[in-house]
């Protein structure tokens, strides 16, 4: 697949390195289907792969998000009630190397790039879970965001159930998971579930602006290996990411990006960092 094979996702990368990601049903408000999730693996994956991106952004055409799944694809599982999950991206060229990230929702937190989500409207069961495992989310104010799960008959999906306590703690993620009620963007950002929101005109603005700002200042290996202990150090002890983080500073240390960064704050000038960063190698765990 390439960018010409795309047809229901648009993937741009502009000359900052930040590659833009835009669901593209705006007259479904860009309900998911099994289409959708082949171009979205192919696209993070490609942005993960090429060496000039450094941060990627999702957003939705139109109004919405993701509105869920679409209902074709329900109408269809209870027609024929099989369920088939498609597999994650291949390992080989992107990500820290953690197989613990490989599922087909849950791999954009073991890509090596930051994710940043662009809520522009709904994000509904499906559309919530994309939005979540993300690494970072802006919202537009009033977009409405619910699980819908338990309305349809369904479970908490895609590891969501994992990784929404660790967002915004148990309590409130049995809440949002429990009741399915809609959450307005005001109130996820209260939660701790969204990290800003923003007047819907201004979002996508203030999204890119923050993105390249990360891709222009800041240095790739460096977002590369945070990204990597921000998640990786989820699964396993504080000892074993205090001994790990230890290991990684006597590396990168050694590292151009390091002597880049102390010599442009030393003549207080932006830093130029090397374009192609280090992959984040991430040890197993059990």
């Amino acid at each position: 697949m390439d960018v010409d094979d795309l047809k229901v996702l648009r993937y741009e990368l502009d000359a900052d390195g930040v590659a833009l990601i835009t669901l593209d049903r705006p007259e479904r408000l860009n309900a998911w289907t099994a289409r959708m999730a082949e171009e979205y693996r192919w696209a993070l994956t490609e942005a993960d792969r090429d060496p000039r991106a450094r941060v990627a952004v999702v957003t939705g055409a139109g109004r919405g998000f993701c509105a869920g799944a679409d209902f074709q694809a329900l109408d269809g599982l209870v027609a024929t009630p099989e369920y088939d999950e498609p597999d994650g991206p291949p390992a080989e060229g992107g990500g820290h190397g953690n197989s613990a990230f490989g599922h087909a929702h849950t791999f954009p937190l073991g890509l090596g790039l930051p994710v940043i989500a662009a809520v522009n409207g709904p994000a509904a069961g499906v559309g919530f879970v994309l939005m979540c495992f993300c690494d970072l989310r802006f919202a537009a104010a009033g977009a409405k965001l619910t699980t819908s799960f338990a309305r349809l008959g369904l479970p908490a999906e895609h590891g969501v159930s994992w990784l929404l306590p660790r967002l915004i703690g148990p309590a409130r993620a049995a809440d949002v998971l429990l009741s399915s009620r809609v959450v307005l963007a005001e109130e996820a950002g209260e939660l701790g579930l969204v990290n800003r929101v923003l007047p819907p005109d201004e979002l996508l603005p203030f999204t890119l602006d923050y993105a390249r700002r990360m891709a222009t200042e800041l240095s790739p290996s460096a977002l590369r290996v945070i990204k990597a202990q921000l998640w990786d150090d989820l699964l396993g002890g504080l000892d074993a990411a205090a001994r790990r983080s230890v290991d990684l500073m006597v590396r990168m240390v050694r590292e151009p990006d390091f002597a880049e960064g102390v010599a442009a704050f030393q003549q207080r000038r932006a830093p130029r960092f090397e374009n192609v960063p280090t992959r984040a190698e991430s040890p197993e765990v059990s």
